[in-house]
């Protein structure tokens, strides 16, 4: 029974440590602050964003979270997989969240268990 314990705990332990991305020229408590992208400032990120993105795969939706602040969308997709939008530039969306937008946009796809495993860029919502 012991061992069983054991056993289960280390594999908790493995399973709950999660990567964590290296942000060195990156501002993000701009990014956060930077709603929607509707005060301009994401914009002048793009470029860091596109040539690290490999650094955000395996992050937790949680930290995510933490380093760029809430989703300007979220998505529910198959399999309990789910999206994480932040737009990039300002768009019709600054009005209303709610509003298609074409705006430049950066889109984090989330396994079942919470960890990136695509991060895109396109105009607008992925579908």
């Amino acid at each position: 029974m012991k061992k069983l314990l054991l056993i289960f705990c280390l594999a908790f332990l493995a399973f709950s440590c999660t990567q964590q991305p290296d942000l060195a020229g990156f501002d993000a408590e701009a990014f956060k602050q930077d709603r929607g992208a509707c005060q301009h400032t994401r914009n002048s990120q793009i470029s860091w964003l596109k040539a690290h993105k490999s650094t955000w795969k395996g992050v937790s939706s949680n930290d995510v979270e933490a380093f760029l602040g809430k989703p300007d969308v979220q998505q529910l997709a198959d399999r309990n997989q789910e999206y994480y939008i932040y737009y990039l530039e300002t768009g019709p969306h600054c009005a209303d969240i709610k509003t298609e937008s074409p705006a430049k946009s950066m889109a984090f796809r989330f396994s079942a268990i919470g960890l990136a495993t695509e991060i895109t860029f396109q105009n607008g919502i992925p579908e």
